[in-house]
């Protein structure tokens, strides 16, 4: 989506594909009920370390509708630059189903202007795809992580932004 100077809503304009389609095989990967939260993606194939997964595709959006759309509670918003957004929150979206893990085995790349999900590491036929959402410390509360891995920080924060929170979180005393 676009926002034209004379209009004040968003006027659709087609993404970077020349249609909607998966970005992904479907024998890629597929989506199931994940042990994480709700649903999630899965690999159908062995993935080696630094394979792209999976395109993480929708619709651009200036940042003034991300906000908008963010404060409504579209969870599916990536950033993509300074002036405009991913809305993945579009059923030909698979990866909009990839869960977030503490200890995740993929992470996003921005490659010359698409958002790629790439493997960290080997990733198993059968294995939940998952990265690390990466949010900041803004209301990091309201994003609870219930991701299972070993050493989980309990928020769905950037890794950077882990030892500050955990120490935070240590020294802090309940209200």
């Amino acid at each position: 989506m676009k926002t034209t100077p004379e209009a004040s809503q968003p006027v659709p304009v087609k993404s970077r594909l020349s249609r909607p389609r998966l970005a992904t095989s479907p024998r890629l990967t597929e989506t199931r009920k994940s042990t994480i939260h709700g649903l999630g993606l899965f690999a159908c194939s062995n993935y080696l370390p630094n394979a792209r997964v999976i395109e993480y595709v929708g619709v651009e959006i200036d940042k003034q509708e991300s906000s908008r759309r963010c404060q409504a509670g579209n969870d599916c918003i990536f950033h993509l630059d300074g002036q405009r957004d991913i809305d993945g929150n579009v059923e030909w979206n698979p990866a909009r189903f990839i869960n977030h893990s503490c200890a995740p085995n993929c992470e996003a790349e921005l490659i010359d202007g698409r958002i790629w999900i790439i493997a960290k590491r080997l990733i198993r036929a059968g294995e939940e795809i998952t990265f690390n959402y990466g949010y900041d410390l803004d209301d990091y509360q309201d994003y609870p992580c219930r991701c299972g891995s070993p050493a989980p920080l309990g928020y769905m924060v950037a890794s950077e932004l882990s030892d500050y929170l955990r120490i935070k979180l240590q020294t802090s005393t309940p209200y």
